[in-house]
């Protein structure tokens, strides 16, 4: 007797799959509400605007969102060998969703980003194009794919830079319309992002000896277990140091001094019982989540709202 092959998922319930293993909607959504609205709040402060208007948060949010959803597709596409070989558990490996499907839906979101800037400000879609070249280059490895995967740090922070290019195109969803330039605090700004990429991107690949995987990359593996959660403490520790300096700006350094310390406190204890013992490396990704939501909204939404009358 033959067994019929298991029957394939309809189109809604693919991408619902989908997205709960490789993107989920939710928590990713709320992370990025407070990173792209901070962007905009933090660069009307710096301008002394007390009511950016209601479309650059819009605009900055959806933007955002998709640029980190083409994130996500693009690595579906340069990690499809890998994944076959080692990870076959994956949506795409596994046959639930094609690369072709996901071409179209990256199309599909760069469509919607250059019309959202067209109808907003069109001189944004040059911001725009700064992400989408940086975006094409990490697609294809900046051409040196052998080459990075040699030098991992050289890798990782070609990488992360993505960041706050993402974030620049928020804040210019505020500062570009409204006829201001670029202030000295965007700088501190944007090096926070960037160091938070770093924390974020490392705290999601500290594992246990017991809990790697044959063919998946981690910095537990590569640097050891002490020497790793180390390099994410110093992540933590570079992102506050500018947060703060961007802070100063703002008149907001002692609540995000506060909320971060405590945070940062928690974190050293976390990384101490990680390498002393046999505890999950998932907790780092917890915690990076909860820095990346209060770093941002201790950079924007609070103490804008703190200014309004």
């Amino acid at each position: 007797m033959t067994t019929a092959p298991p029957e394939k998922p309809g189109f809604l319930t693919k991408w619902s799959i989908y997205q709960k293993e490789r993107f989920p909607v939710l928590q990713h959504g709320l992370l990025i509400i407070a990173f792209s609205s901070s962007a905009v709040a933090y660069s009307a402060m710096l301008c002394k605007d007390s009511a950016p208007a209601w479309q650059a948060f819009l605009v900055a949010f959806t933007t955002c969102f998709i640029f980190f959803l083409q994130l996500r597709i693009a690595d579906e596409f340069k990690d499809i060998e890998e994944d076959t070989r080692y990870r076959p558990y994956r949506p795409v490996p596994r046959g639930l969703i094609s690369l072709r499907e996901l071409g179209w839906l990256f199309a599909l979101g760069a469509s919607i980003q250059l019309g959202l800037a067209l109808l907003y400000f069109p001189p944004l879609v040059y911001v725009l194009l700064i992400g989408w070249v940086y975006l094409s280059l990490m697609s294809v490895e900046f051409f040196a794919r052998d080459w990075l995967k040699a030098r991992p740090i050289t890798y990782l922070w070609t990488h992360m830079l993505i960041m706050p290019i993402v974030d620049f195109y928020a804040t210019a969803c505020h500062w570009y319309p409204s006829g201001n330039k670029p202030y000295l605090g965007l700088a501190f700004f944007l090096a926070a992002s960037f160091f938070n990429g770093i924390v974020i991107e490392i705290g999601r690949k500290l594992r246990q000896p017991a809990d790697e995987e044959a063919g998946v990359p981690t910095y537990s593996k590569l640097w050891g277990k002490k020497a790793a959660s180390l390099v994410w403490l110093g992540s933590l520790t570079c992102t506050l140091l500018f947060a703060i300096l961007a802070a100063n700006l703002i008149n907001w350094i002692l609540p995000l001094a506060i909320s971060l310390g405590i945070l940062l406190l928690i974190s050293l204890v976390a990384s101490v019982r990680f390498y002393r013992s046999d505890r999950s490396g998932k907790v780092f990704e917890t915690i990076s989540g909860l820095w990346t939501l209060a770093l941002y909204l201790n950079l924007g939404l609070l103490p804008f709202w703190s200014l309004q009358p």
